[in-house]
């Protein structure tokens, strides 16, 4: 199973990271993890993925240049760094796995966090 941590509320140009981890690191090192988000009204957006060994990362247009993606198998912790954050980032943000390549489609992944919000103000 994967819990998100780190949400909160961020004034427009901040930083802020999100933690996603593992409660089996062993089977966490055999996932592709992405993050996702999800704006009131809207559907649930890939924001970035990282392959199990961390040799490929994808990110979204949206944040590309902004956010960087990093994991930690040892740990079973994949960490989200958001930078230059936007009002238009304001989301519940969902961490999810799946075996084999990053895909950016939701019903593509086998396992979900149960989100955290993060709220960016003007």
């Amino acid at each position: 199973h994967l819990s998100e941590s780190g949400g909160g509320v961020v004034q427009a140009g901040g930083s802020l990271r999100l933690s996603c981890a593992a409660s089996e690191a062993t089977l966490f090192k055999t996932y592709t993890i992405a993050w996702f988000r999800q704006a009131p009204g809207k559907e649930r957006e890939f924001v970035a993925g990282v392959t199990h060994s961390g040799d490929k990362v994808t990110y979204g247009d949206s944040v590309k240049g902004r956010f960087t993606l990093f994991r930690d198998n040892d740990n079973g912790t994949l960490f989200l760094q958001m930078n230059s954050v936007e009002p238009e980032d304001t989301a519940v943000y969902y961490c999810a796995g799946r075996w084999g390549v990053i895909l950016t489609t939701t019903p593509r992944y086998e396992t979900w966090g149960q989100g955290t919000q993060v709220t960016v103000s003007p």
